[in-house]
């Protein structure tokens, strides 16, 4: 018998249903209307009412209506032919749900993500009669440039003895490929697919252990000054229009990751579609074919119901975790968490719960820290090692990073890289502001050459404030100096062209080698008789840095420029 309750009240995106039976929080619920089913989520039980969240457009139900209880949790189908998906919140297939409805997508209409008819050419690896626990590999399948593993599901509790193993052959999701039993004699048949709530973190791994690699994105002033680690957590605030959405797609593109997962959660209809455009297209460095070969995007863009903005980022992270679970390093892409945290404070508000600032819920924070919590880097069963690092970008309500949704972030995240509208009115992308950015994670260059950077960075901040006062004349030629070292580093350096083949990706042995090189040269004494020869020396010196920065690694053209750029250097430090 199913579970039927009655509506009592509708409120935008939430209803309020009274029941019989029990129910569980977070449990899915279908509101009817005549034929239709809109899929929804149980949020709060109070005695014999509950609160859901639906996650279409509610017009059309009515008190008296009815809704029928699932007794499952919000959940995301698992399994190989994820990768190269448009998927929204829901996990529905975008694509496909465009084929068979048009391009006005109707209501209540909920298609299968994983396909059920495709065979997948499946290799065992375990032997019958081994003791397996959750998240171990039973064998894998080819997907892309991948092996796609089958794994031990992610609920089952304690070890399991593997009784049956399926041949070397084809086989769709559906097919049994295992039988485990447990030492109480309970059985389960395993298929290539599963499901996971996508509120509960995958823990089926021996270790959670602390982010130090540096993770490389050839984003020259990230990996130098402000690096994010592997499995670590970064936050890209920025007013809009500074470039949050292109850095994200740099960083997609070129980051020495496995798989990249991008959750456009509440942007601009307009944003999202450009980036379903740019995405098939964009070339995937490592293998010349298509990036989409290796990521999933989940979108939900703002004229969509406030409530599937919530499940997007939820459906992203879990996705992330499963092919962190095949010991791939995954690269998850948020933007823009504040419309999440919109979405919140709507439903907080619909709740009548107490508000906080803003009118943000009082337990946003925790609920900003639980997210990027399940970022990580693990030590599987099998010794080997995964990663999910996540990058969200907040917009902040007139680029005020003192706003809630900011302030909740910086607590828990390792990195911050804050736009500035200045650098962007001003062209100088990436937009990253070198003052006010930070990092706790180690990066590709020396501590010491960090330091004398920022230092220069700063000095070079404050001449400037000061000739704005006193002018160019009031300024003493060692300050004015100073102030074009630092011009010259932002300049030659940390600016990067994102549409050149080669300036728009630096490497991190190519940016040990330059950043070195013009440290030392920022170090070293240079002999300049006045204010007008110090500005054409750096402007030489910026255009030939910038040459450079254009010649491919390590090729002739690049050990002429160099050099070309030495000999600039000592031609007029020589009588310092």
């Amino acid at each position: 018998m199913p579970n039927i309750g009655r509506i009592v009240a509708v409120s935008g995106s939430l209803i309020t249903v009274t029941f019989k039976r029990p129910v569980v929080q977070n449990e899915v619920g279908y509101a009817m209307i005549d034929d239709l089913m809109l899929k929804a989520e149980l949020i709060r039980v109070r005695g014999e009412y509950a609160d859901l969240q639906v996650f279409e457009d509610t017009s059309g139900l009515f008190v008296g209506g009815q809704v029928e209880f699932t007794g499952e949790m919000l959940s995301v189908e698992l399994g190989p032919g994820l990768l190269g998906q448009v998927v929204d919140g829901l996990q529905n297939p975008l694509f496909e749900l465009a084929e068979t409805s048009g391009y006005f997508l109707p209501r209540g209409r909920y298609l299968d993500p994983l396909d059920r008819e495709r065979r997948w050419p499946f290799t065992p690896s375990a032997q019958v009669g081994d003791a397996l626990q959750a998240g171990e590999a039973l064998g894998s399948v080819p997907e892309g440039q991948f092996q796609h593993r089958v794994m031990v599901p992610f609920g089952l509790p304690g070890a399991w003895t593997l009784r049956e193993l399926a041949a070397a052959g084809e086989y769709t999701v559906s097919d049994v490929v295992a039988r485990l039993e447990n030492e109480r004699g309970e059985q389960r048949q395993v298929t290539m697919l599963q499901r996971w709530p996508v509120k509960v973190p995958i823990r089926a791994y021996r270790e959670r252990l602390r982010p130090q690699e540096p993770l490389v994105t050839k984003v020259r002033i990230v990996d130098t000054l402000f690096p994010v680690a592997r499995g670590g957590t970064s936050c890209i605030p920025g007013p809009f229009g500074a470039g949050k959405t292109v850095l994200q797609q740099l960083m997609s593109r070129h980051a020495e990751v496995d798989v990249v997962v991008v959750a456009a959660c509440g942007e601009r209809a307009g944003e999202v579609v450009e980036t379903l455009r740019e995405f098939p297209e964009l070339t995937d460095p490592r293998t010349g074919r298509s990036l989409m070969e290796r990521t999933v995007i989940v979108c939900n863009t703002s004229s969509m119901p406030v409530a599937a903005r919530e499940a997007s980022v939820y459906t992203a992270v879990t996705l992330a975790e499963y092919y962190r679970q095949m010991g791939l390093d995954v690269l998850l892409l948020a933007d823009s968490t504040s419309r999440w945290a919109q979405a919140l404070r709507e439903v907080s508000g619909r709740l009548e719960e107490i508000p906080g600032e803003e009118a943000f819920p009082a337990y946003l924070e925790s609920v900003v820290a639980a997210f990027y919590e399940r970022g990580g880097l693990v030590r599987l069963h099998d010794g080997t090692h995964g990663s999910v690092t996540i990058a969200g970008t907040v917009s902040p309500a007139g680029g005020n990073l003192e706003e809630p949704v900011t302030q909740a972030t910086l607590k828990v995240v390792g990195a911050f890289h804050g736009l500035s509208r200045a650098r962007s009115d001003a062209r100088r992308y990436p937009a990253i502001d070198p003052l006010d950015s930070w990092s706790h994670y180690p990066g590709v260059v020396s501590k010491a050459d960090i330091a004398f950077a920022r230092s220069l960075l700063h000095d070079g901040h404050e001449v400037d404030q000061m000739m704005k006062v006193v002018g160019e004349e009031g300024t003493g030629i060692e300050d004015f100096v100073r102030y074009l070292q630092a011009e010259y580093l932002d300049a030659a350096y940390l600016q990067q062209d994102a549409f050149d083949p080669v300036d728009g990706a630096t490497g991190a042995e190519r940016q040990t080698e330059v950043f070195g090189e013009l440290v030392q040269m920022l170090r070293t004494p240079v002999a300049l008789v006045d204010k007008d020869a110090a500005r054409r020396f750096y402007q030489h010196l910026t255009q030939v840095t910038k040459e450079w920065n254009r010649c491919a690694w390590d090729s002739p053209e690049y050990q002429a420029a160099r050099e070309r750029l030495r000999g600039l250097q000592s031609e007029v430090g020589a009588d310092a």
